[in-house]
C-alpha cells in the first residue's frame, strides 16, 4: 500500500489533498457526532466558504447528513471511514510510526491516534474511540475486565457500546478510588463500560491508599475478599499511564515519598505502581485490587495514553514488557519514535566500543 501512496503522490498529489481534506471532515464530524459549519471551519482552519463545498459535495454522496440542527455522519460515512483508515494511516506515516513501535517493545499491535490528545479534544476522543476498537476486538464472552481511572479511560468508557448486550461480561475496578473527581474514579469507568454495554459490574468501595493496619483490616472482610477475587480473574486489563510525581501528588503521597521516588528515578505510574525509565517498579503502593503478579499473567493489557509529555511515560511502561496492546496519539509517539532511536543509536556505539576493545 505505501508503494502505491508514493505513486500517488507523484502523479496526482492534488489528489490525495483532497482525500485528506474530506477524510478529515468526515472524521471530525464523526467524533463531533453532531456538529455546526461554523465550528467545524475553527476546528480544521479552514474557511466557511471552502467547508460548504466540501460538505455539500460530501452530502451529495450520501456521507454527511446535514440539517438546521447541525452536521451528521451518516452510516455510509462511517463505513467509508473505516475503509479508509488503514490507507489514511499509510499516507500519514502513522503506520510506519505503528511499526517501529510495536517491533521494538514486541507488542501485538500498536495503534496511533493523529495529533496531540494534550492539546486537541477531537485527538482525545480519537484515542478514546480506538482504545474502545482494542477493547472490542479482544473481548470475548465471559470475559472479566478490569479498568483503572483517569480521564483518558474515561474517554473511553463514555464512547464504548456493543450492539447486543454482553451480559455475560464483567467490568470491575482493577483497584480502589483514587480520590479525584468521581468522573475519573475506575469504579465509575466500569460501571459506565457495564450500562453502556449492558454487561455486569462490581464495585471496590475502598480507598486506593491504604496503612498496613488499615489493609489486613480489610482483607479480612468477606465481601472485600469475594470482589477482589474477581477482579484478580481478569482476562484483559485497561489501564492509563501518567507521570510518577504528578500522580504521586494526586494521591497526596507524603513529600518525603515522593522525593525518595525521584531518587530512585520514578518516571512513570501506572496500575498503582511506579516505575523508572528502564521499566523496573521502584515503588509499590499498598492496594486493594490488582497485583503486579496478577497484571504480569493476564492475557490481555491495553494501554492507553497520549500526548506529547507523556512519551517518556508510555516508553519506560512499555518497556516493563507486560503489555500487550498500546492505544496512544501521534505525539507520543513521536516522543517515543525518537526515545527508541537515541537507544538503537547508545546500543550500537556500546557494541562498536566492545568490538574495538577486541
Amino acid at each position: 500500500m505505501r508503494q502505491i501512496v508514493e505513486l500517488q503522490q507523484q502523479l496526482v498529489p492534488d489528489l490525495l489533498d483532497v482525500m485528506r481534506k474530506r477524510y478529515s471532515i468526515l472524521h471530525t464530524v464523526m467524533l463531533a457526532e453532531s456538529i455546526g459549519r461554523r465550528t467545524l471551519a475553527q476546528a480544521l482552519s479552514m474557511t466557511e466558504r471552502v467547508l460548504r463545498a466540501e460538505t455539500d459535495f460530501l452530502k451529495s454522496q450520501g456521507l454527511l447528513e446535514i440539517d438546521a440542527g447541525g452536521m451528521r455522519i451518516s452510516e455510509s460515512g462511517k463505513l467509508l471511514l473505516e475503509q479508509l483508515e488503514p490507507f489514511y494511516k499509510t499516507m500519514s506515516g502513522l503506520s510506519v510510526l505503528e511499526e517501529t513501535i510495536r517491533s521494538h517493545y514486541g507488542l501485538k499491535q500498536v495503534v496511533i491516534a493523529p495529533g496531540d490528545s494534550e492539546e486537541s479534544q477531537q485527538s482525545k476522543r480519537e484515542l478514546g474511540r480506538l482504545g474502545c476498537q482494542m477493547l472490542s476486538k479482544y473481548l470475548r464472552p465471559n470475559d472479566v475486565v478490569a479498568v483503572t481511572g483517569g480521564t483518558t479511560i474515561a474517554q473511553v468508557a463514555n464512547q464504548l457500546t456493543s450492539g447486543t448486550p454482553l451480559r455475560t461480561n464483567w467490568f470491575v475496578p482493577a483497584r480502589g478510588g483514587l480520590g479525584e473527581s468521581l468522573d475519573y474514579q475506575a469504579n465509575t469507568i466500569a460501571s459506565t463500560m457495564a450500562k453502556r454495554t449492558g454487561a455486569q459490574y462490581r464495585l471496590l468501595h475502598v480507598p486506593d491508599h491504604l496503612g498496613e493496619e488499615a489493609f489486613a483490616s480489610i482483607m479480612q472482610e468477606p465481601n472485600i475478599q469475594e470482589i477482589v477475587e474477581v477482579i484478580r480473574s481478569a482476562r484483559i486489563v485497561i489501564h492509563g499511564i501518567g507521570d510518577a510525581v504528578v500522580m504521586a501528588r494526586r494521591r497526596r503521597l507524603d513529600q518525603k515519598v515522593i522525593e525518595a521516588m525521584q531518587t530512585e528515578g520514578a518516571l512513570a505510574e501506572s496500575f498503582g505502581f511506579y516505575f523508572d525509565r528502564n521499566g523496573a517498579v521502584v515503588h509499590k503502593m499498598q492496594t486493594v485490587g490488582l497485583r503486579l503478579e496478577e497484571i504480569v499473567k493476564t492475557e490481555v493489557v491495553i494501554g492507553v495514553a497520549g500526548g506529547k509529555s507523556k512519551g517518556e511515560a508510555i516508553a519506560a511502561i512499555m518497556r516493563f514488557g507486560h503489555n500487550d496492546i498500546l492505544v496512544t496519539d501521534e505525539a507520543a509517539a513521536l516522543e517515543i519514535a525518537a526515545i527508541i532511536e537515541q537507544e538503537q543509536a547508545e546500543e550500537a556505539a556500546a557494541r562498536t566500543q566492545q568490538n574495538e576493545r577486541r
